[in-house]
């Protein structure tokens, strides 16, 4: 494949979340072909006749023997790791559902097949694309914070609007061996809200995890896969530079995580933002800013469609939220406007950068090492959380060589809007 003509895309895993992309893989003038695999055949056909794919394959392995030039992974979030660096040294380009991996090892691994294969690697961070990640983005380079020196990040999603249902899906008869899956394992949507508007990275952590008392089988040591009875973690991280982070990660909790899974709070110098279910304030020495509108998603789809069929109710506004006035959607193809979108607009702009980085051979926003930054916080704050909050240093791979072109200010890096509130990496 050239750097500049339209490339073929093996879609790996054919689940929930798998189809909402698949539509818009197959609608992007970069990419000429969509094939999918499962290792349940039978989602992966109805997968393919549905959405008038271009076939199927039968397994993970035989996609990376074929000519398909990149491979988009959405299995089970503890396998990316490992099948990432299959893809990377089989020729693939690869785009990955988060969390990147689930250990430092597998991040290693990943970062070192990027750095001598030349592919593009790209994590699926809707975070980065959040409205109001965006919005924190935009502020920042304007220098209206100031110095920021705290931000929060919160992934509040309870396990009973809409887990069960999505980890019986995925999982089986054993689904609650899975469904106990640590909460700082999956990091990177309260990470990448953060790191994804401020940068800098984590240098060390200390964390609580809070042992689950729901009695289900759902986070209970002796069922879990992870030997995992954490449900709750709460992890104050030490920022690079100076400065703190603290993240949430919650999956027992009271909050309508069905209207806002994800929430950020970013305090400055000179200026701060916080962000609640339904209310943004800008706020600075001089008062508050109500930009709620700015950051406001209208629906690209009715819960109700056919499509979501198999999706639980309490999940369904992740899958069909659209763009806030604060993105750009100038930037995107004509082709994926009006598509269904999701999680507050990010779909089509995770689609589209990763097709635009394949097809020009630049760096996406969330690239190899962008991603390891996301998501190694979490890995070291759970290894603190098990031994008592003790103070851990998080490792760091660097910043992407400087051999790696980035997409810089071409459109498919830049989020900027036409009120002039944007951002980009």
């Amino acid at each position: 494949m050239t750097h500049t003509t339209r490339f073929s895309l093996g879609l790996v895993g054919a689940g929930q979340f798998a189809g909402q992309f698949a539509k818009l893989f197959a609608a992007h003038p970069l990419i000429a072909s969509v094939h999918v695999a499962d290792v349940l055949p039978e989602r992966a056909e109805d997968l393919a006749g549905s959405l008038g794919l271009a076939g199927t394959v039968p397994s993970f392995e035989a996609m990376l023997d074929s000519d398909l030039d990149a491979v988009a992974i959405f299995t089970q979030r503890w396998t990316h790791g490992p099948l990432v660096v299959q893809a990377l040294r089989a020729g693939k380009h690869v785009y990955s559902a988060v969390p990147m991996a689930i250990g430092v090892e597998e991040i290693g691994a990943i970062i070192e097949a990027v750095r001598e294969t030349g592919l593009t690697y790209m994590m699926g961070e809707t975070s980065y694309y959040n409205p109001a990640t965006v919005y924190a983005r935009e502020r920042r380079d304007q220098g209206a914070f100031g110095r920021i020196f705290y931000a929060e990040g919160d992934y509040v999603h309870d396990m009973d609007l809409g887990f069960y249902e999505a980890y019986r899906y995925s999982g089986g008869a054993d689904w609650k061996r899975t469904a106990s899956y640590p909460p700082m394992l999956y990091p990177t949507h309260s990470v990448g809200g953060v790191l994804g508007a401020i940068g800098g990275r984590a240098v060390s952590v200390s964390c609580i995890g809070v042992r689950d008392e729901r009695g289900d089988g759902v986070f209970d040591r002796d069922v879990s896969m992870f030997s995992n009875d954490f449900s709750n973690a709460t992890a104050l991280f030490e920022l690079a530079g100076g400065g703190s982070m603290r993240i949430n990660e919650f999956r027992r909790v009271g909050y309508p995580s069905h209207l806002r899974e994800s929430r950020f709070r970013y305090f400055g110098t000179e200026g701060s933002f916080e962000q609640l279910v339904n209310t943004s304030v800008w706020q600075d020495k001089a008062g508050v800013t109500d930009v709620s509108e700015l950051l406001t998603t209208a629906a690209t789809l009715d819960a109700d469609d056919p499509s979501l069929a198999h999706v639980a109710p309490a999940l369904r506004d992740a899958f069909v939220s659209g763009l806030a006035p604060v993105h750009d959607a100038t930037r995107l193809p004509t082709e994926l406007r009006g598509l269904p979108n999701g999680h507050e607009g990010s779909h089509h702009f995770l689609v589209d950068d990763f097709a635009r980085a394949v097809a020009t051979r630049t760096l996406p926003p969330v690239n190899a090492w962008e991603a390891a930054r996301y998501t190694l916080p979490g890995i070291v704050a759970h290894q603190s959380a098990l031994r008592g909050g003790e103070r851990l240093p998080v490792p760091d791979f660097g910043d992407a060589p400087g051999g790696f072109s980035t997409q810089g200010d071409a459109p498919s890096s830049s989020v900027s809007s036409p009120t002039g509130i944007g951002g980009r990496s």
